[in-house]
Order: structure tokens, then C-alpha cells, then sequence
């Protein structure tokens, strides 16, 4: 499995989207498609974005009663994504029915991966908010681990977290980790950050990047520094 940059694609409506894809002339590059997009302007817009040859992570973090997962995936996987996924919060019980749900009748499906803790909480707002006593860490590990054996394709993490994920869920289980940002840029609402060529180094095998490439002066240039730093290590 090759590490690949994944550009999230916060945008409002689809004029802001082909707008932003239309930059890029010789790369195709792997996209999120997040709640906003994907609320805003439904199915179609996966649709029009597979045409032009990109892969999709469709993030919607599904977190419901295994029924209501299983059928939601069900619509889901008739969609030509390549990824997509659920809160790990949900119990095994809903992860093993979404898988259920995502995979097609001739067994194939898109990868399907759990988010175990977003990176815009950290410790504190866990323990004051969420009552989890437990530290951090080992709550994401043992999210992971629980997603693994429900037949999972692996997590959302932080990039900080990869690499112990590896340790506990094996260097196959995929590590998908927002929190990237340039040396250089701005973390934003983000708590638990690092960059591409850090992101490389702990162990991710793919990062999301927003806004230091979708509001970079020059997108296409930021969305190349990332694949130079983080998938060939320059």
C-alpha cells in the first residue's frame, strides 16, 4: 500500500469544487468529500468528481444503531468511493454491520475505516466533556484495536498516533491522519498536529490536508510540497 496525500474539499457548492479541481492539469489528485459537500449538494457530486478519475473518501462518520449503519452503508457502496467511514464510538456490534452493509454482492467494497478521537479534542476536553478518565492514548489504541476486530480497514487518527497503531493493530491496518500542516502554517482549530515530512517519519500512510492547500495562494504548488515532503520524504 503506497502512502497518498488525500485533499479535504471544504467547499460549499460544486462551482467552488470544479473551481479548485480545475487548477490541477496534470495531477488527479485523492479527495474528501465531508459532510458540508456532501450535504449541500448529495450523491451527484461523488459522481461528477469520479468522472474526472479522482478516488473519493466519502467522510461522513456514521454513528448510529447497527441498523441504521448497515443500510446507510448499503446506499453507500453503490457509490464508486474508494473510502469512507464511521465513529469507532459506535461498538463493534455497528462496525461489524456497516461492514456488512458496505460490502457488494460480488464481495468487493471500499475500504472503511473508524475515526477513534477527532483531532480537535485533546485530553481535557475529554475527561471534563466526555467523562473518558482514561488517558488519551490509550483510548485511541484501544478504539483501534476494537475496530480491527470488527473487520476494519483501520482508523482516523492523529498522525502523532500512527505509529502505535501500527504496534497494535499491525503495519497493514491503515492510518488515515488529518492534523497536517506545514512547518511554516497555521494549526487552526486543530490540537493535535504535525507536519507532512513528520507525518512520513511516525508512520502515516495517508494525510488529509484542508486548508493549507485549499486556501494556499497557490494550490497546486502546496498539494506538490505535500506529496514531495510526505510521500517522497524530500
Amino acid at each position: 500500500m503506497g502512502k497518498d496525500v488525500i485533499i479535504a474539499l471544504d467547499f460549499a457548492d460544486e462551482n467552488e469544487v470544479f473551481s479548485f479541481l480545475d487548477l490541477f492539469k496534470e495531477e488527479k489528485p485523492f479527495v474528501k468529500i465531508g459532510m458540508e459537500l456532501y450535504y449541500s449538494q448529495g450523491p451527484d457530486i461523488v459522481k461528477k468528481i469520479k468522472e474526472r478519475g479522482h478516488k473519493i473518501f466519502v467522510d461522513l462518520k456514521l454513528h448510529d444503531i447497527p441498523t441504521t449503519v448497515k443500510k446507510s452503508m448499503k446506499v453507500l457502496s453503490k457509490l464508486d468511493v474508494d473510502m469512507c467511514n464511521l465513529h469507532a464510538a459506535g461498538t463493534s456490534a455497528m462496525m461489524e454491520a456497516a461492514i456488512e452493509g458496505l460490502t457488494r454482492e460480488d464481495g468487493t467494497r471500499p475500504l472503511l475505516i473508524a475515526v477513534t478521537q477527532l483531532t480537535s479534542t485533546d485530553e481535557e476536553r475529554m475527561r471534563n466533556e466526555l467523562l473518558i478518565n482514561e488517558p488519551i492514548d490509550k483510548v485511541v489504541m484501544h478504539y483501534a484495536y476494537n475496530a480491527k476486530k470488527s473487520g476494519l480497514d483501520g482508523v482516523v487518527c492523529s498522525p502523532l498516533e500512527a505509529g502505535k497503531v501500527h504496534e497494535v493493530c499491525g503495519s497493514d491496518f491503515v492510518t488515515v491522519t488529518p492534523g497536517v500542516r506545514f512547518a511554516d502554517g497555521d494549526v487552526g482549530d486543530q490540537k493535535r498536529v504535525t507536519t507532512p515530512a513528520k507525518a512520513n517519519e511516525i508512520g502515516s500512510d495517508y494525510i488529509v490536508v484542508g486548508r493549507p492547500i485549499t486556501q494556499a495562494e497557490d494550490p497546486v504548488a502546496a498539494y506538490r510540497r505535500c506529496v514531495n515532503e510526505f510521500v517522497k520524504g524530500e
